[in-house]
């Protein structure tokens, strides 16, 4: 097929998938209240290592397992794109003449630590919690916390002060900011640990003691909640147990404390074709779908709602048989393109400075080079069934700083590839081989989640377009948590295809990325100084912008901010899926909603 036929039988395939499902985007509209009652069963890809909120920084399993018992200090509205209140209100005070701003936070009234069945008295949530947190946990370097950089803001001198935090009483508290900066909430926005069993641990044994401190062997009873949930039971390989928190502060118009779901249990699961495999069996609740099971997934669903969204059992219409509201099967939504794309990086790090690959990867006619030979609409058409589409720019569209403009130039085509390669003194000898100017063989490993299929598909469509070229790329299948040790500590990977969750949103999102010294800065982090000038730049560009609060102003930073990134290319994205996700029809789904941004809305449903 030609690049127009693929297109257009892309295009058609994609059509008829979505219209048979539903597109509900989350709207400004209360929630309406439910009902409590039944058990919300859903999956986890692995045990955690911790139910310790230090550990969870960097491990995904344990921040999923304990943020049912945590909560945020504000939350950001999607829809009326605005920071609102979540635990506590906040108030911002700028002082222009002093270049300085702080933010006011004052936690609500109803806000507990709790234990399971009352075994021990509830404790109240106080400025004292965040205020530890912030300053003993955070801010105490030998904690290790990937917030650390975070506190520190550079000035307009060079130097650099810290973020500082002040009790104003038992429910108020304030962030003093050095200097003005553009998002402030994102930037104080946190969860924290109770401050009565955490400081209790650091007091007996320093940093070491907090971060032993509930281990997966503790018992999670001891653990208290601020949430809408305990844990309440651990079981390794098998599951865990949560019971709902009917005290938790967030309530809806009756009164009742969310979530409804009386339990909810997590089973643990190795692989995504088990899970699927439970959803489709109704043993799970909800499930997003691999690109390659939706067609078979949209093919058996049973919508419980109209592909606009509407409830069927409400509509004054017939329907179709097919399509009658029921307690039985699920319901499959649609969104958008994806926040975030997964990418191909290139290990810089001089920890590895007498391989060969590390000179290769140093070299940005290389990295531009293999971004010329990322066949994106091969792996649209093969792995994603014609649901993505390229991601060429930088910041998503969500962002407000994307500019349709400001794209990547570096796109499929093997004589760009070729004329890059030659200009970094790469050149193909007679076996057809691609070789340095010291006459090494070009040969490197791509890692990638080993459960990931789809990783998988894309890697070896990585590794055929670039045999093309005489080069000669090793698929390397690896487990997720090795991934992240070999990403946070040995840094001896070669080229990795991953992701980041969330995408951003904000420009100042993901400062421990993007940032020189940051510690997922990953093709060469924790840099003591930049360690080129462009990394210089993008550290330059990125600490005067967060500065800017006015939006004509910060434009021009965060557009050549966006520009050196797809210059360097120093990660590659991939594509942004079209997302789709299920939800079984025995819950009501009036609070239901899915779109990019938000994810899917399921906190406020309820039993049928």
């Amino acid at each position: 097929m030609t690049l127009s036929e693929i297109e257009a039988a892309r295009a058609a395939g994609a059509n008829d998938l979505i219209e048979k499902t539903v597109h509900r985007p989350k709207t400004s509209d209360d929630f309406v209240p439910g009902k409590v009652g039944g058990t919300y069963n859903d999956f986890i890809m692995g045990d955690p290592k911790s139910f310790n909120m230090l550990v969870a920084e960097k491990d995904g399993e344990t921040a999923g397992v304990i943020a049912p018992l945590v909560q945020y200090l504000a939350d950001y509205d999607v829809v009326e794109r605005k920071w609102k209140g979540h635990i506590a209100d906040f108030e911002i005070k700028v002082y222009e003449e002093e270049k300085k701003l702080d933010v006011i936070y004052t936690i609500k009234d109803d806000v507990y630590w709790s234990f399971y069945e009352n075994a021990k008295p509830r404790v109240k949530v106080t400025s004292d919690d965040v205020i530890f947190w912030y300053d003993e946990i955070q801010g105490d370097e030998e904690c290790g916390s990937s917030a650390y950089n975070s506190q520190f803001m550079p000035l307009e001198d060079g130097t650099e002060e810290r973020i500082t935090i002040e009790k104003i009483d038992d429910a108020r508290f304030v962030f003093h900011f050095p200097t003005i900066i553009a998002e402030p909430i994102l930037h104080t926005n946190m969860n924290f640990g109770p401050r009565f069993l955490y400081k209790a641990a650091k007091d007996s044994g320093g940093a070491d003691a907090v971060k032993k401190l509930f281990t997966v062997a503790a018992d999670p009873r001891e653990i208290p909640s601020c949430g809408p949930y305990f844990l309440v039971e651990y079981k390794p390989g098998q599951r865990l147990l949560y019971k709902r928190n009917p005290d938790c502060w967030n309530k809806d118009a009756n009164g009742i404390s969310h979530y409804y779901p009386e339990e909810m249990v997590l089973q643990i699961i190795g692989d995504t074709n088990t899970a699927y495999l439970l959803f489709k069996q109704g043993k799970i609740e909800d499930y997003s779908f691999q690109p390659e099971q939706v067609e078979e997934a949209v093919k058996n669903a049973k919508n419980a709602l109209t592909a606009d969204g509407k409830k069927l059992d409400s509509l004054v219409e017939p329907v179709e048989t097919t399509k009658t509201a029921s307690t039985d099967g699920y319901t499959v939504f649609n969104a958008d393109g994806a926040m975030n794309a997964s990418f191909w990086s290139f290990n810089q790090n001089p920890k590895n400075k007498e391989e060969a690959y590390y000179d290769w990867f140093c070299k940005k006619e290389f990295r531009q080079a293999m971004s010329c030979l990322l066949n994106r609409e091969r792996i649209i058409s093969q792995t994603y069934r014609g649901l993505g589409e390229p991601t060429y720019s930088f910041f998503p569209e969500a962002n407000k700083y994307y500019d349709e403009n400001i794209i990547l130039q570096y796109r499929f085509s093997h004589a760009h590839a070729q004329k890059l390669l030659e200009s970094a003194g790469f050149s193909k000898h007679s076996d057809g081989l691609l070789y340095d100017e010291k006459g090494r063989k070009v040969e490197f490993d791509i890692s990638f989640n080993g459960s990931a299929a789809i990783l998988s598909d894309i890697a070896q469509i990585i590794t055929d377009e670039c045999k093309k070229e005489g080069i000669t790329v090793n698929a390397r299948p690896t487990d997720f948590q090795k991934l992240v040790e070999q990403l946070m500590t040995s840094y001896d990977w070669q080229t990795i295809l991953i992701g980041f969750g969330g995408g951003s949103l904000f420009p100042t999102q993901g400062s421990n990325v993007w940032v020189s010294d940051g510690n997922l800065h990953l093709w060469n982090p924790l840099q003591e100084t930049p360690a080129t000038d462009w990394e210089a730049r993008v550290d330059e560009l990125y600490h005067t912008a967060k500065c800017i609060s006015d939006y004509e102003k910060a434009k021009p930073y965060w557009d050549e901010y966006q520009k050196i990134f797809l210059e360097q290319c120093p990660i590659v994205y991939l594509i942004r899926s079209r997302s789709f996700f299920g939800l079984q029809n025995r819950w009501d789904m009036t609070n239901v909603y899915y779109d990019n941004l938000n994810g899917a809305e399921t906190s406020y449903l309820w039993l049928k």
